[in-house]
């Protein structure tokens, strides 16, 4: 338990919050443990999306700004992490608030008494995910910052904002307990549960793929389509503004480290490969070797034992640009 003083303190720490922000902090310290802990769950999403490509997220770990997210470009990457970071924030105060962490919220309150699905009637029972709450705790506080100024990235980011926040409750489930004779579903006691994180990060990744690039329209209220020939985005589209860069050399403004050092795979054809990762700059190979458990056995009972294994393996990284080159492009 945190005290209104120490809660003021703390809040007042954290980077990039408005005052919105600070306010909801102050009263809710227990919930922003859980923003807390959701911000480490998208970025290792964000990261696991993106480990094979060159811009890999790994610019929001040492950021930390992570609650004002500052990415300067409005790229699909932007976009990306808008929906991703405001799932992430769902997620955590849904969960919270079910596992008895937070005073202000718990179970569904709503899901109680009977109800019925494609396979018949059932009770509402058990601890059904309050997702409403964690969607309407997410939309005051991450949107705070957009809702400040009335310019197209603040529309941009609450449409991205938005769409995270519905992946997480597109992918709640029901789940039953059969009573009766000997298990038979004669009765059924059932609860909504969201399902994994991954499921949400894999959704938006492949909103990431289909991602729409638009304009703001003249009167300043939404977006029209930079290129006719795209379809009109939807309310689950993400959408961007600016082309992305390549992501070859460090550049802060654009949210790039470069790829030098960047472990990449020779054999591989795809963005993971060495000639698309290293942008054509060649890569270094260096011999490691690695020792792994091998020649596992289960020993009656109850244990596993297991050889170590020595294996030699060549480990290619991108080489760094040329010096006048990076210092180009920063």
């Amino acid at each position: 338990y945190i005290g209104a003083l120490g809660a003021r303190v703390i809040c007042d720490n954290i980077p990039g919050l408005v005052n919105k922000q600070r306010q909801l902090c102050q009263r809710y310290p227990d919930i922003m443990q859980s923003v807390g802990e959701g911000a480490k769950e998208w970025i290792r999403e964000c990261q696991h999306q993106f480990r094979h490509h060159r811009w890999n997220c790994s610019t929001l770990d040492r950021d930390h700004t992570v609650f004002g997210r500052v990415m300067l470009r409005s790229s699909r990457e932007a976009a990306f992490v808008y929906a991703i970071s405001s799932a992430g924030v769902v997620y955590a105060i849904t969960r919270a608030c079910s596992q008895g962490e937070l005073k202000a919220c718990s179970c569904d309150p709503l899901k109680r008494g009977r109800a019925k699905d494609e396979r018949g009637e059932f009770d509402w029972g058990g601890c059904s995910d309050n997702i409403n709450y964690g969607i309407r705790f997410a939309k005051a506080f991450v949107d705070a910052k957009e809702k400040r100024v009335k310019d197209a990235r603040a529309l941009m980011n609450l449409h991205n904002n938005r769409c995270g926040r519905m992946a997480v409750k597109r992918f709640l489930k029901l789940e039953c307990k059969c009573h009766g004779v000997s298990g038979s579903c004669t009765l059924r006691t059932c609860w909504l549960a969201m399902s994994d994180f991954r499921k949400t990060g894999d959704h938006l990744r492949k909103k990431y793929n289909g991602a729409i690039q638009v304009t703001m329209n003249q009167d300043g209220t939404g977006f029209t389509l930079a290129n006719k020939n795209f379809r009109k985005p939807t309310k689950t589209d993400l959408v961007y503004f600016e082309n992305s860069p390549d992501y070859c050399v460090m550049d802060k403004s654009a949210g790039s480290l470069g790829t030098a050092g960047r472990v990449c795979n020779k054999m591989s054809r795809g963005t993971d490969g060495c000639e698309v990762m290293c942008c054509g700059r060649g890569y270094d190979t260096t011999r490691v070797t690695r020792v792994t458990k091998c020649e596992c056995k289960f020993h009656w009972c109850c244990a596993v034992r297991c050889k170590e294994c020595e294996d030699t393996v060549d480990v290619h990284t991108c080489k760094a640009p040329k010096r006048a080159e990076w210092l180009d492009q920063t």
